[in-house]
């Protein structure tokens, strides 16, 4: 991010605040995913990055220097564990690098899960 930015009040400020042109685009990827997988979510920024909620949040996503983070609750990355083996995971975050291919069938996924978790079972954000 550019230092001499202020901090960005809608996820279109948060990509552009990114420097690199690749970020901006792979950020930009990670949103689209993300509107077409929750259309239903409202979008917002939390903790000054992009979140997806139905009342509770649903995911979010970060945009780091190498890398970008997507976000779930540990029980939606648990329900996937099996398919994160090739990734560096976190409590409920899959670290994704700017320059690998984004696993959109399996966020996909992820996000289908997730709502299905807060939907029917009533699972909160962490």
């Amino acid at each position: 991010m550019s230092a001499e930015t202020s901090k960005p009040t809608t996820v279109d400020g948060y990509i552009a605040s990114f420097d690199d042109e690749r970020h901006r685009l792979f950020l930009a990827k990670l949103r689209e995913l993300s509107l077409a997988a929750a259309p239903q979510a409202e979008e917002s920024l939390k903790w000054g990055s992009p979140a997806y909620a139905l009342g509770s949040i649903l995911f979010v996503f970060a945009g780091y220097k190498k890398h970008a983070n997507f976000v779930f609750t540990p029980s939606t990355k648990e329900a996937f564990a099996d398919h994160l083996q090739d990734f560096d995971t976190g409590k409920g975050s899959i670290k994704l690098p700017y320059d690998e291919e984004i696993p959109v069938e399996l966020l996909t996924a992820m996000i289908a899960h997730r709502i299905r978790e807060f939907v029917v079972d009533g699972v909160k954000w962490m």
